[in-house]
């Protein structure tokens, strides 16, 4: 296995999920009209969950001797903040993030159970976010 690009990889993960953490706060902050507080719920608990799955990484990528950035992907402000805005912004962030663990995947796969069951997990609920922001955006097609 490729350690050197397992990190990189872990830091690339890293600093999207900590985007996450300001993307999910700045948005639920942003939401208005008769649904808010449900979403603004949800919203949180989406960068509560991206502070985790940092921190997930930020742990393996140290227990493989790499080191972790102090930096944060780039969050690109669109200023469209209605519901369906947010929500479809929401569900590109999350393919992203997607792609990014099956990346992973890819290089741990047969190389290390622990990395592979880790990854496959975080494949997991990154398709269920998918999942439970596509029926979110279906009142509003």
């Amino acid at each position: 296995m490729n350690t050197q690009k397992v990190n990189d990889l872990l830091n690339e993960i890293m600093e999207y999920e900590l985007a996450g953490v300001v993307r999910y706060t700045h948005y639920s902050l942003m939401v208005t009209g008769p649904y808010r507080l449900p979403i603004v719920d949800f919203l949180k608990e989406q960068a509560n969950e991206s502070l985790q799955h940092a921190q997930q990484a930020g742990e393996l990528l140290t227990g493989l001797d790499g080191h972790p950035s102090q930096k944060i992907a780039k969050i690109v402000e669109t200023n469209n903040h209605s519901i369906k805005d947010i929500l479809e912004e929401s569900l590109a962030h999350e393919m992203h993030a997607l792609n990014l663990y099956k990346d992973l995947l890819e290089i741990v796969e047969g190389n290390s159970i622990y990395l592979e069951e880790y990854t496959r997990g975080l494949i997991g609920q990154e398709e269920a976010h998918q999942l439970e922001l596509r029926k979110m955006l279906k009142d509003f097609s």
